[in-house]
């Protein structure tokens, strides 16, 4: 395949996933601005509680199988149905053990909602081991499209199913059902659109031989889950519920977007890389375009939301939300560094060195938890800013391996993203200092953005910044060149 092909492919790929991504998450947002709206933060509270030990759970159903299919270049059908028959058995075991341990970890929180809530939703464990083969094969094959549909689809029917019952009084179940269709959705879509189905075949050797990549991934997937989960189970029992729904939909717009850029690089470059993990310099130059041209964007995103945190949260989600602002703004510093973890930790698993993942793993959670012990007894916002501090610390850590294994070093990667953060430094004051002109506050918040992407693209084309034109080059490339490429089929 020619470069400009796999150029092509690889940016088509990513447009897809990021279509997939802002659409749903847009639509998701709108949903979920509506659920803030009729529901209380207690109802998220105990949603995000539940939520931590359902995630954890869904790491362990995979258990790092759907990155050892998609870095196994080989992969034939005895390992797609190996693996997706043993997600189904172990879901229905992880089930089993949640349903039972519910009423403890209900007294452990002192929230006896948590029992019923944490049996039903743990229902989604099941339902999503039946797609998470289909999962792997579409992300292999780089055909996101498929994500863009079925995501779009259970988004929608989820959303307007989970805001009728939040209107007719239904409270945390509301979130509980929206969860669980949009869970059936997405598996419905996979099962028509992706053509693969499992076979009665089952090989134990193929399973050992899958795992030996894989067990790592798995613990270091846990590790990282266990580190974006630490602050919510503590402030879940040492604070309230209360607060931890204000932290949670602090949390929910830097997410809403770090999540469209992050998982379009995470879902899209590690198949890419992984299929030129012979070429490092190859590998080096994907994965400075992925650096540079996500902190291009994610930069001046962040800073937008730290500077026009409270008129958003007051348009959107009305005063009664106001003290999640300051976990906004706090959380946006350590978002906008997740492109950069993303794509470094994707190189190293891509070239294999699954080990080097796992170690890195265990050293940042072992920074984070000190830092989490330390930090509880200041109270929880100087808490929350000394996990942004960590993420910045954990930059540092992800990039180092890639000194050695592709000669991509820390200082170069800083040096990529420095233009887009000089520009988005300038940004941020120019766009603050409107809100002392004194203006009605969401006239302010209208002029901030307009002024704030008039200001940023400005720059970026008065200085010609390299990343800016890229973009508009590939994007105009690959429209001329859509038609005359094949789409392959799964």
């Amino acid at each position: 395949m020619q470069m400009t092909n796999i150029k092509l492919d690889v940016f088509s790929s990513f447009i897809w996933k990021f279509m997939e991504l802002i659409g749903t998450q847009g639509i998701h947002f709108v949903i979920s601005i509506i659920l803030a709206r009729l529901l209380s933060p207690e109802d998220y509270g105990v949603i995000a509680i539940v939520t931590i030990f359902i995630t954890i759970s869904s790491v362990l159903v995979q258990g790092g199988f759907n990155s050892s299919l998609i870095q196994k270049k080989d992969a034939d059908e005895i390992d797609f149905s190996s693996v997706f028959f043993l997600n189904i058995i172990v879901s229905v075991v992880l089930y089993l053990v949640l349903f039972f341990a519910t009423p403890s970890i209900a007294l452990f929180y002192n929230e006896p909602k948590l029992v019923p809530v944490l049996r039903i939703l743990g229902i989604k464990l099941i339902i999503t081991a039946l797609n998470s083969v289909q999962s792997a094969i579409i992300s292999k094959n780089l055909k996101f499209k498929h994500y863009f549909f079925s995501s779009m689809a259970s988004t929608i029917v989820s959303g307007f199913i989970g805001v009728l019952m939040a209107y007719k009084g239904y409270g945390v179940w509301s979130l509980v059902t929206q969860q669980i269709i949009s869970s059936i959705a997405v598996t419905c879509v996979f099962w028509f659109t992706v053509k693969w189905r499992p076979r009665p075949v089952f090989s134990f050797e193929r399973i050992k031989d899958l795992f030996k990549y894989g067990w790592k991934l798995l613990v270091s997937t846990l590790l990282n889950t266990g580190y974006n989960s630490y602050y919510s189970l503590v402030i879940g029992k040492y604070f309230s519920s209360e607060m931890l729904g204000y932290y949670n939909r602090g949390n929910t717009l830097p997410d809403l977007l770090i999540s469209n850029i992050n998982g379009s690089i995470g879902g899209v470059i590690f198949p890419a890389l992984s299929a030129n993990q012979e070429n490092k310099s190859k590998i080096k130059s994907m994965a400075n375009r992925a650096i540079v041209t996500s902190s291009f964007i994610v930069f001046p995103a962040m800073m937008g939301l730290v500077v026009c945190a409270e008129p958003l949260v007051r348009l959107l989600m009305t005063d009664k939300w106001l003290p999640c602002v300051p976990f906004m703004q706090i959380l946006c510093f350590s978002y906008a560094l997740w492109p950069v973890h993303t794509t470094n930790l994707q190189v190293i698993n891509a070239l294999g060195r699954s080990d080097i993942f796992l170690k890195l793993e265990i050293i940042k959670q072992v920074l984070s938890i000190t830092v989490l012990l330390v930090s509880i007894r200041y109270g929880i916002y100087v808490m929350v800013a000394l996990e942004a501090a960590t993420g910045l610390i954990c930059t540092v850590i992800n990039a180092w391996p890639n000194k050695h294994l592709i000669n991509y070093r820390l200082k170069e990667q800083f040096i990529d993203v420095l233009p887009s953060l000089i520009l988005t430094i300038i940004m941020g004051v120019i766009v603050y200092s409107i809100k002392f002109i004194g203006l009605n506050l969401y006239i302010t918040l209208f002029i901030q953005i307009i002024i704030g992407v008039l200001v940023y693209f400005g720059m970026a084309y008065l200085f010609k910044l390299e990343c800016l034109s890229y973009l508009y080059n590939t994007i105009k490339e690959m429209v001329r060149n859509k038609f005359k490429n094949s789409k392959g089929k799964i």
